[in-house]
């Protein structure tokens, strides 16, 4: 199972944190991880804290001391910057082409589970809520390996709700249909490692105008999250050269499967209407 990454820890602890710990939390966030491999003094001061709320909140993530902190911060950062060509160098043997396939499958089926556990049941049913409100309007983009994942999800959600616009992934056009975001909008955004930076700048522009941003993103959790309102965290570690989607998909499938049911009445009318009934 792979370890929790310090932002995964943030996010579990939500309204557990005191006033001062959720502004320590927003600065190593807003940061992130950089600000927590500087000394405590340098992490303190860009919070707005004090020495010892940063020692208590390290310890309160479940770290023994702000050395380990720092080490797990290093590691993560390690990790997420991993090119497909490092991942591939510690590939695992098979037992054969024959083992290669099923070892494989339940290597995904895995990965689902691990998902299912570290995504709060509340969290996803929120977002799906959030998604079938027809007055909100709902923008959807992905990065280079997960573009794909917003055009399913688009295509689906069109037959069950108006209001679905898919960003463009060229930077200019994008900044064209951001122009009509309106405060309490949604948008959903899929980015895994290494993660897009024009799509990190899109993210920006949406919170700058107060859209609500759902990030669905691996254990690493895209530099996104420091802007997102929901984050819905998926595995995505095959231990081999490529990452795997299969946890992306199926949480988009999820959530189309609770979004229709959700707005059901609206959907039975748009889908009659595009069969003829």
């Amino acid at each position: 199972m792979e370890r929790r990454t310090v932002a995964a820890r943030i996010h579990d602890l939500d309204q557990a944190l005191t006033a001062a710990g959720r502004r320590a939390a927003r600065g190593l966030l807003g940061n992130y991880p950089l600000l927590g491999l500087a000394p405590v003094a340098e992490f303190a001061a860009a919070a707005g804290v004090s020495a010892a709320t940063i020692v208590r909140f390290v310890a309160q993530l479940g770290f023994r001391s702000y050395p380990d902190f720092q080490r797990a911060l290093r590691e993560e950062l390690e990790e997420r910057s991993k090119s497909p060509l490092q991942r591939g160098a510690s590939a695992p043997e098979t037992e054969g082409d024959a083992a290669f396939l099923a070892a494989f499958l339940m290597r995904s089926a895995r990965t689902l589970n691990e998902t299912a556990a570290h995504i709060p049941a509340g969290e996803f049913e929120t977002v799906c809520r959030r998604l079938s409100e027809p007055k909100r309007q709902c923008y959807l983009a992905g990065g280079r390996f997960t573009d794909f994942l917003a055009g399913y999800l688009e295509a689906h959600l069109r037959l069950v709700r108006p209001g679905i616009r898919r960003l463009d992934g060229r930077p200019a056009t994008s900044a064209d249909q951001l122009i009509d975001v309106r405060p309490g909008d949604i948008a959903v955004l899929f980015d895994v490692r290494r993660y897009d930076p024009a799509l990190l700048e899109t993210a920006r522009t949406l919170a700058r105008r107060k859209a609500h941003i759902v990030l669905i993103t691996d254990a690493w959790l895209s530099p996104i999250s420091r802007h997102a309102r929901y984050c819905l965290p998926c595995r995505t570690e095959t231990g081999r050269t490529w990452d795997a989607n299969t946890a992306l998909l199926a949480l988009a499938e999820a959530i189309i499967a609770r979004v229709t049911e959700l707005s059901w009445e609206t959907a039975k009318g748009r889908i009659g209407a595009l069969e003829g009934d």
